[in-house]
């Protein structure tokens, strides 16, 4: 532009009034209608997906205000007080029933072992689609899967759920709570899946695709390597769990526990604490799995224990556990290469693999998936994509329409 141009535009933009500032305080209509506990509070920092309509915006804006100018500080004015606003994150808080992810709470004690009282949720499948068994991580429960259920369920609808509380988790109760063998969880699985036939009628035990989480990912494998399901295991995945991560974790466990809160004033501010802290970065899921973590002990259990402030405390002590730790973890990517039947591996980050499961990868013997924008618990932060991963999985290794001779299959 010619300067007789420019020296025009400037003479003219000079006799416009100027714009008066926002009020302080002012936001714009459409922050009122974020959901933001639907989701971690620093979902747009970490550049993840948003699995809600709406995400949630960051605490902090310090970076995105920094980078609107390079030569100066924008501080954001204080928030304004919103009785209504504040009534919604209250109500988004609310737990969320497992019947809106499961079709039955099942009570199940086996014939072989009276003693045993095991908690699953479980939704049918058809009679020729697959049964996903799930088994939850340490200080879960079977609620954790609620979601992903719902999501394998949108993908292939013939697909049945049944996802149990261990011993000492949830709604469980055994006659020695406290026994956290591997051995011990291996044989509680199956006893529940064999419980689960003789009372719902099961002819014989469907084709079942083992997912395990964490601990959970050691129990499955275990069961796997020890045939206990024979050829009705068609595969297993594993979720975010390997042996040497596992091992290395364990140094830092009890620091961890140490800093959790000892108990809640309500199962609100526990599903709140675990977003919040992004221990579980999906606000759905932890209304659904948040829950059953925790016991009311005022109502019940040991007084003397009890913080009047916080009677809603953890229903499974994981600091008892510790004698169990090495007994889960050791051997265990040996038992992944070495167990039958196809195998996924998904994890939160390729850090975590160790020697022995990376020349096994680079030898084919495992899939492995990597969704490095979540956290620990990835079938609850990214529930979706789990879900299609283990469709497609399924999928890869379905015999149910093959006729092979028994050496084949072995093969």
């Amino acid at each position: 532009m010619s300067a007789f141009g420019r020296d025009f535009f400037k003479a003219k933009l000079a006799k416009l009034p100027a714009m008066p500032p926002p009020p302080l305080g002012a936001l714009p209509e459409e922050l009122d209608e974020l959901d933001i506990d639907d989701d971690p509070p620093d979902a747009y920092a970490r550049g993840g997906d948003n699995d809600d309509e709406h995400p949630d915006p960051p605490l902090d804006d310090s970076s995105s205000a920094s980078s609107a100018s390079s030569t100066s500080t924008i501080i954001a004015p204080p928030p304004v007080a919103r009785p209504e606003l504040t009534a919604r994150r209250r109500n988004n808080l609310e737990p969320i029933p497992w019947t809106h992810h499961f079709s039955e709470n099942l009570h199940l004690t086996p014939s072989s072992n009276p003693t045993s009282h095991f908690n699953a949720y479980y939704t049918p499948s058809s009679a020729a689609g697959p049964l996903f068994v799930t088994h939850h991580g340490a200080g879960s429960s079977g609620l954790s899967f609620a979601v992903l259920a719902s999501e394998i369920r949108k993908i292939l609808p013939e697909a049945g759920i049944f996802s149990f509380d261990a011993r000492g988790h949830g709604g469980t109760h055994t006659e020695n709570d406290q026994d956290f063998r591997l051995s011990t969880l291996s044989d509680d699985l199956y006893d529940a899946l064999t419980a689960a036939q003789e009372q719902l009628r099961w002819e014989t035990l469907p084709h079942i695709v083992l997912v395990g989480h964490s601990l959970g990912g050691a129990v499955v494998t275990d069961v796997a390597k020890r045939g206990l399901l024979g050829d009705k295991l068609l595969a297993y995945a594993v979720l975010d769990v390997v042996e040497g991560s596992a091992m290395d974790a364990l140094q830092s466990m009890q620091s961890y526990l140490m800093t959790r809160p000892v108990g809640f004033a309500s199962v609100n501010q526990g599903i709140e604490w675990h977003v919040r802290s992004r221990t579980i970065r999906n606000g759905r899921s932890a209304r659904v799995s948040v829950p059953a973590l925790l016991y009311d002990y005022a109502s019940g259990g040991d007084a003397s224990t009890v913080t009047p402030s916080r009677p809603w405390q953890w229903r499974t002590d994981l600091g008892k556990t510790q004698p169990f730790w090495q007994d889960w973890f050791i051997g265990l990517s040996r038992k992944f290469l070495e167990a039958k039947g196809g195998k996924l591996l998904i994890l939160a980050g390729t850090d975590r693999l160790d020697k022995e499961l990376i020349i096994g990868q680079m030898q084919g013997k495992y899939q492995l998936l990597v969704l490095p924008e979540v956290g620990h618990f990835v079938h609850e932060d990214a529930p979706e994509k789990t879900a299609v991963a283990l469709v497609e999985f399924y999928k890869r290794n379905d015999r149910s329409a093959l006729v092979l001779p028994k050496k084949v299959w072995e093969m």
